[in-house]
């Protein structure tokens, strides 16, 4: 049995590995004996130097693959030579020191305006369905959950919360006068956010409901309430939006915090420079705002591919 088939066998027995995992080792060693060592069957591992892994690496990127394949190679390639190690069969791992490679991050997935809008739309109707199928405990509660989650949506979209800022807020935190929400976001660090007038209508008629009900309005309590009169959680929004979605036609792989993409990407969109979006997300470094930029560059693109006459993909009017 050679070392490479007695790496697998280890894999698929004792580490209990899913025959996928052990075909793509499988598969990224012959690679590395392929391209490095002009031999598939290579199996001479202690004959292997730094310089040659570097090798494989920069044969990977000649080749067109990913930053995120690349690291799935090496890390087959790392996982073999410690177990070459541990049974004695090299005296050193050449994959161990490479520089570490950054995989680039996915562009955030934003909702376009019209899609926030069907959302919003859909929230109500799904609840009136609710009450003409007779499938709510009563009429009072399906308008709640309403109301609540129509402003919890324009809230999140409005000042680009997390979902834990938004549903962490207490009556106290927001100013309507003022259009200002106080926020407290990661690391316990305190932000203000904005609310724009639809957010600050939605929420008006929540809080009026609210009243009407007998429903705590005392400074601290929460904002956004559930059933039984105590504060909306997270996930329970989170249901609640994967039913509005589907009875919406929306993508389903929407969430909460993609409505914080969306803002600020919008933002950006409309003109917003980068310090000031990154000031209304709580952001600590400009970089981990900057990521929407590419966003909006990408949108630009689009745009531009599509309408100028000389973009070379817009068809000529006959």
């Amino acid at each position: 049995m050679s070392l490479k088939e007695d790496f697998l066998r280890y894999l698929a027995v004792e580490r209990n590995a899913s025959a996928h995992t052990v075909s793509a080792y499988a598969a990224d060693i012959t690679e590395f004996g392929t391209l490095v060592m002009d031999n598939s069957e290579f199996d001479d591992f202690e004959a292997v130097d730094r310089d040659q892994a570097r090798s494989f690496v920069l044969q990977l990127y000649d080749s067109g693959c990913s930053k995120r394949s690349v690291q799935r190679k090496l890390s087959a390639l790392r996982s073999l030579y410690r177990f070459l190690l541990r049974n004695n069969h090299v005296t050193g791992n050449p994959f161990a020191n490479l520089p570490p490679i950054k995989a680039d991050k996915p562009l955030p997935v934003v909702m376009q305006i019209k899609q926030i809008e069907a959302l919003l739309e859909a929230i109500p109707r799904y609840w009136e369905q609710k009450i003409a199928d007779n499938n709510v405990r009563t009429p009072e509660q399906a308008q709640h959950a309403s109301l609540r989650d129509t402003a919890l949506t324009e809230t999140i979209y409005s000042g680009g919360l997390r979902i834990s800022e938004a549903v962490g807020l207490n009556i106290d935190d927001i100013d309507m006068a003022e259009g200002i929400m106080q926020l407290r976001g990661k690391g316990k660090k305190e932000r203000l956010a904005a609310l724009g007038n639809a957010a600050m209508k939605a929420l008006g008629a929540y809080f009026k409901f609210r009243r009407a009900a007998g429903m705590g309005t005392a400074p601290d309590s929460p904002v956004f309430l559930n059933k039984s009169g105590t504060r909306l959680t997270a996930r329970s929004y989170q249901r609640n939006l994967q039913e509005y979605l589907l009875f919406a036609g929306l993508p389903p792989d929407f969430t909460p915090h993609k409505l914080r993409h969306s803002f600020a990407t919008h933002l950006l969109d409309a003109g917003s420079d980068l310090r000031s979006v990154q000031e209304l997300l709580g952001h600590e470094n400009l970089s981990t705002t900057q990521i929407y930029t590419h966003v909006s560059i990408q949108r630009l693109r689009e745009v531009y591919a599509s309408a100028h006459p000389r973009s070379g993909n817009k068809k000529e009017d006959d």
